[in-house]
């Protein structure tokens, strides 16, 4: 013991300054590792339609062909959709904006709900009340939308770090295999075993659920758009487009597409707009108890409780972007712990003949 220090207590510290020199890196490195995750999440995307492709080029440099392909069938459905749907959603979205303003109006004078109301035949003393309690809590209402909104624009507007994420992507799928056979060489060989089983636990539970989610926002986008065209709603196709994209926060979003759905039915004078909360509520049922575990299976098995709180704290650190990386974080540390403890209670005879 040199100089009369113990070394359990310097591994300790040092133990200590690494874990915080290892926060701050992270925190420091932050939108950067937020990029790469959602190219990782792009590139699960697209990695089913690769795996098809690439076994029916030639064997010289198959896997960027098809990567190339991929890409190419991408931007020419994606330009398709452009030209079928993009006039009529540019047109509803602009007319949407130039409504906004009559649309606060009517919010804040209380005539919105008067008229919604005094359709049903709810007298004036209830109106007043019920206007007198939104009116009490609206200030924090708006001050949450106006934070979530911020952060959403903000994130939006780094264009940069939107295009970077299908190049990102595109050297992942290119490198993978190069990317895995490093992992295995720098893993300890005590450990190999139960890394490799890691890895192929997330490979399979993130490609899963990426997929998923995927499903589930065409299906929100064809559902809302028939119904909505179907009943008549203003800005149908607007309304279905954010209510498919905001399918990807979980819990959250679904929420906020119904309240804004009901919202902009009521500022538009659409006459039912008790039908389109039954809607909401009702395709969430569906998507909540028949179509997420059709598409889902038992790829994320994660308690409601665990998920609420885990959605919860990732909005209060990182916004919008913590809310959608929540699930996924909280699934990858569970089929680490998962792992660890069943490596750690196996025999050693058996970890050896494996």
């Amino acid at each position: 013991m040199p100089l009369g220090i113990d070394l359990r207590t310097l591994r300790i510290v040092w133990t200590i300054l690494l874990v915080a020199a290892a926060l701050a890196l992270v925190y420091g490195l932050r939108h950067l590792l937020v990029l790469l995750a959602f190219s990782v999440f792009f590139a699960y995307l697209l990695y089913p339609l690769v795996r098809r492709i690439e076994p029916r080029l030639p064997t010289r440099h198959r896997r960027v062909l098809a990567l190339l392909l991929t890409y190419a069938l991408l931007v020419v459905a994606i330009a398709g959709a452009a030209m079928v749907f993009g006039p009529r959603l540019s047109a509803d979205v602009r007319s949407l904006v130039q409504r906004l303003p009559a649309m606060a109006t009517d919010l804040q004078s209380g005539a919105l709900l008067q008229s919604v109301l005094g359709r049903f035949g709810v007298p004036d003393d209830v109106i007043a009340s019920i206007d007198g309690a939104i009116r009490a809590h609206a200030g924090e209402w708006i001050g949450a939308a106006q934070r979530f909104g911020s952060a959403v624009i903000a994130w939006l507007a780094s264009v940069w770090g939107i295009v970077l994420v299908p190049i990102f992507a595109f050297i992942l799928l290119a490198n993978g295999e190069i990317a895995a056979t490093a992992g295995k060489f720098f893993a300890e060989r005590r450990h190999r075993q139960l890394w490799r089983r890691v890895a192929c636990d997330l490979h399979e539970a993130l490609g899963h659920y990426v997929r998923a989610l995927l499903l589930l926002s065409l299906a929100t986008l064809v559902v809302w758009t028939l119904v909505l065209s179907i009943a008549r709603v203003p800005y149908a196709l607007v309304l279905a487009a954010v209510a498919a994209l905001l399918e990807f926060v979980p819990l959250v979003g679904p929420l906020v597409a119904g309240v804004l759905a009901v919202l902009v039915s009521m500022t538009t004078g659409y006459a039912h707009p008790l039908l389109i909360a039954g809607f909401a509520i009702a395709w969430r049922l569906v998507q909540d108890y028949v179509t997420s575990p059709l598409v889902m299976g038992h790829g994320i098995e994660l308690p409601p409780g665990l998920v609420i709180v885990g959605i919860l704290a990732g909005g209060e650190l990182a916004g919008p972007v913590g809310m959608f990386l929540a699930v996924p974080v909280l699934a990858a540390a569970r089929i680490i712990w998962r792992d660890s403890r069943e490596e750690a209670q196996a025999p050693t005879t058996v970890r050896r003949v494996s």
